[in-house]
């Protein structure tokens, strides 16, 4: 199993749709007792959350987030963590709005420095 995510900061390879997350968002996990959360924000996403669990190298949590035209949107996302080559971390996300229609996958990884 790879290492804890707790103290990381990760952020998306790549940028989403309009409104979401993208390369710009960064995500500050932590992680206690098979327990994840953090909190995210940067792009179009003032301020963001989520909550889950982890068993072994899978995640599974919800999310909720304040973009900045005012509008609010939630979802579930499970994710497998991966170790990289140069021993920082990776998750590969599948994920669906609860609030709103729409589905996808998307990619974080771990920010040093």
């Amino acid at each position: 199993m790879p290492r804890s995510l707790d103290g990381l900061v990760l952020a998306p390879v790549a940028d989403q749709a309009p409104g979401q997350v993208g390369t710009r968002t960064r995500f500050r996990y932590h992680e206690r007792d098979g327990v994840i959360w953090a909190a995210y924000e940067g792009g179009d996403v003032v301020r963001g959350h989520l909550v889950g669990t982890r068993e072994g190298d899978r995640l599974d949590f919800r999310y909720v987030q304040l973009r900045h035209d005012g509008t609010t949107s939630s979802g579930h996302c499970v994710s497998t963590v991966a170790e990289l080559p140069d021993g920082r971390l990776r998750l590969e996300e599948t994920w669906e709005w609860e609030s709103r229609p729409g589905s996808g996958t998307s990619v974080v990884e771990q920010v040093t420095g």
